[in-house]
């Protein structure tokens, strides 16, 4: 289809397919696949991801167009909710059900509780290893390429935080299902390799699913199939979720001089608040005009006249624009 005259802004959130929904096509797409397609759909060029979903795992894939990609660092960190199916007493290369067998073991007897006492082990804030077959980059490559060279990648373990990890179901001797709610830059690959060593066994991850991006759930997310005839039908804009929508920040409403003077590169004071909510490490307000329009992201720069005011400026600032374009 042809460009649109006006491109499009905001979020577009995606029900991504997987191995557990494919229709048995010849490969299953990657996110730079869903990028692409979107890309040929829309007309817009101006689209980037706010985190990889492996090529075998379905869910929820949350796209930013046009001005939104200027905030897609600030989706990135959001936490992650998953549905994962582990199989035990087989491991392979990637972790996963696509990867080659690499070691077979004997499932030792288990019931619940010993399940339930692997898993609280991996609870909380752990160092977990990502596996060698990932999107982690080592001097400018992908270490996945040297992987699959046959070339030997040693990733060096990194903090993950698992705020949610439950058994869902166990099929005896050797299919578990997870529920997982985890931080971003969790592998739920390695988790499903690791629960295998911590179970006397080996393992690997064979269907993930992801239901939630912070906000963002399964319910809001849209197939690729209703995307395609959205655009060809001139109903894309519809799908759009607003420019600023779900960042995980405090509202801030501005009057229309601040708003004015934000937008100019000036700082403001503005009263201090008792109910806004500020991360102390990154104290930064999703700024709305007085219409309630997202105008942009603003940052406190600390107190001022004893307190009774906040110095403000803008960090990301937009000009203003219509819903969905």
């Amino acid at each position: 289809m042809t460009p649109r005259n006006s491109p499009y802004h905001g979020l577009l959130i995606v029900d991504k397919p997987g191995l557990d929904t494919a229709d048995g096509g010849p490969r299953l797409p990657t996110s730079h696949d869903i990028v692409q397609m979107v890309r040929r759909w829309s007309g817009q060029r101006r689209i980037g991801h706010t985190g990889t979903l492996d090529p075998m795992a379905s869910g929820v894939l949350v796209l930013c167009l046009g001005l939104a990609t200027r905030l897609v660092e600030y989706y990135q960190g959001q936490p992650k909710r998953y549905l994962a199916d582990v199989i035990l007493g087989q491991a392979t290369d990637t972790y996963d059900v696509t990867g080659q067998v690499t070691e077979t073991a004997p499932v030792p007897p288990l019931n619940e509780e010993q399940i339930e006492a692997a898993l609280e082990s991996f609870r909380g804030e752990i160092l977990q290893r990502p596996p060698a077959f990932s999107a982690i980059k080592q001097g400018g490559e992908s270490v996945h390429r040297r992987a699959r060279r046959g070339e030997t990648v040693e990733l060096a373990p990194r903090p993950v935080t698992f705020y949610q990890l439950e058994l869902l179901t166990f099929e005896p001797p050797d299919r578990l299902r997870l529920q997982v709610a985890c931080s971003a830059g969790t592998y739920i690959r390695s988790l499903a390799h690791d629960l295998g060593r911590a179970l006397g066994t080996v393992a690997h991850l064979t269907r993930l699913r992801r239901e939630a991006v912070g906000p963002f759930t399964l319910a809001s997310a849209h197939p690729l199939e209703a995307i395609q005839a959205a655009a060809e039908e001139g109903r894309f804009a519809q799908l759009l979720l607003p420019l600023g929508e779900g960042l995980a920040m405090p509202t801030l409403p501005l009057d229309a001089e601040a708003t004015r003077r934000l937008g100019h590169g000036q700082q403001v004071l503005l009263p201090a608040s008792d109910t806004l909510e500020l991360n102390p490490d990154a104290p930064l307000a999703r700024a709305v005009d007085p219409t309630g329009v997202f105008v942009g992201i603003v940052r406190c720069l600390g107190p001022a006249h004893d307190g009774r005011l906040w110095r403000w400026k803008a960090e990301k600032w937009f000009a203003r624009h219509g819903a969905g374009q």
